[in-house]
């Protein structure tokens, strides 16, 4: 960090933060961006809009417009390098230069290789002062999926289990409503409603027939919801193929042609076929897949063995362990891994928060440097 930040910079820097954080839902596959200008006695704020509207910097000056406060002279605050390529909007690099800023704060340049610096380096040549670096692990934690699908090629994967003290998922009928009480519940939808894409499997569609859509909190904007579904068994009438937002069955490539998928097309959904790998959908062309449809952030509620794949794979950036105070007994587990021959050969995990929710706990965990080179981890306790 630049020693030359002040009390004043950190505390606008902040506020960015707070703003970007409201583009949560509405922004993808953007980045959520946030962008506060302080001039004399003034300042304003904006967030990144829904993609092909007006990007953080943009609302900002129009704040500033509608307002009447004069942006020349004064100071941006942005929690991501403005941008420096057409794409949906103009670059905000020129809106920034075109207004007349004195000088820019930008908290962790963009990973995208569109921009990666160029935004930059058109302010410096505009003759505007940049300073980078300020609140840069938050800022780029705020945008984890987006440098994951920057850097790596695939989405940020979270998996999301709700479960007991000793592991149990439901009882061995496969009931499990509820193991976590309703501040669990809506905080799990707060999560959901960052995310690009929930991924499932049928066995969790067959058993509990969720929606697995966001309602508990606002959204303007539904994750699509995609099924792994290898022979086609998804029931016409499941409730993941309702309104609001696309559901998609991923399916043996085989049967994309078959009766079953004109039935669940009828019904809205889209069909996928893949070729299969030992009789199951690979989850690793999966998640490039989801990368190529600009998802950003991955959320999966499944079962034990969907789940179990996931983490043998060490597909899981992100375990969200919701843990309620009842010991169940027999019943259902929250994955299915194999036996080991060792207690030294289990898979480590570091915690990140841990945060109650009510009766329960809701706990952040992330394999140990699994993170390292594209996002710094955090520790707090806010919920999203």
């Amino acid at each position: 960090m630049n020693p030359g930040f002040d009390a004043r910079d950190r505390a606008a820097m902040q506020r960015a933060l707070c703003a970007a954080e409201r583009a949560a839902g509405l922004s993808d596959p953007n980045p959520r961006v946030g962008c506060v200008i302080v001039g004399e006695g003034w300042s304003v704020e904006g967030h990144t809009q829904a993609a092909g509207q007006a990007h953080a910097e943009v609302m900002a000056l129009r704040a500033a417009q509608a307002a009447g406060r004069d942006p020349r002279g004064a100071t941006a605050y942005v929690t991501l390098e403005p941008c420096a390529h057409h794409g949906r909007t103009p670059p905000c690099c020129d809106a920034l230069v075109a207004a007349g800023l004195a000088r820019v704060v930008v908290a962790v340049g963009d990973p995208n290789p569109r921009v990666a610096g160029e935004g930059l380096r058109r302010l410096r040549a505009a003759g505007i002062e940049v300073e980078t670096g300020l609140e840069e692990e938050a800022a780029r934690e705020l945008n984890v999926g987006f440098f994951s699908r920057m850097q790596r090629g695939r989405p940020f994967v979270r998996l999301k289990v709700a479960a007991s003290l000793d592991g149990r998922t439901a009882l061995p009928d496969g009931r499990s409503q509820w193991i976590t009480g309703p501040a669990a519940r809506r905080d799990g939808h707060a999560w959901r409603r960052r995310a690009g894409a929930i991924v499932t499997g049928i066995g969790t569609v067959r058993a509990d027939d969720p929606r697995l859509d966001v309602r508990e909190v606002p959204t303007v904007r539904q994750p699509l919801r995609v099924v792994l579904d290898a022979r086609l068994e998804t029931p016409p009438m499941a409730r993941v193929l309702q309104p609001p937002g696309r559901c998609v069955i991923v399916t043996d490539a085989a049967l994309r042609g078959s009766a079953a998928a004109d039935a669940l097309r009828e019904r809205g959904a889209e069909v996928a076929g893949v070729a299969l790998q030992d009789g199951r959908i690979a989850l690793g062309p999966l998640l490039q897949s989801l990368a190529d449809e600009e998802v950003n952030e991955l959320h999966v509620e499944a079962g034990a063995r969907l789940n179990a794949a996931f983490l043998s794979e060490g597909r899981v950036d992100e375990l969200l362990l919701y843990q309620a105070p009842l010991l169940v007994g027999p019943g259902r587990a929250l994955a299915e891994l194999p036996a080991l021959a060792a207690l030294d050969d289990a898979r480590r995990w570091s915690f990140v928060d841990v945060q109650p929710l009510g009766p329960d706990l809701r706990l952040r965990l992330r394999p140990p440097g699994a993170m390292a080179g594209f996002a710094g981890m955090r520790l707090h306790e806010d919920s999203p």
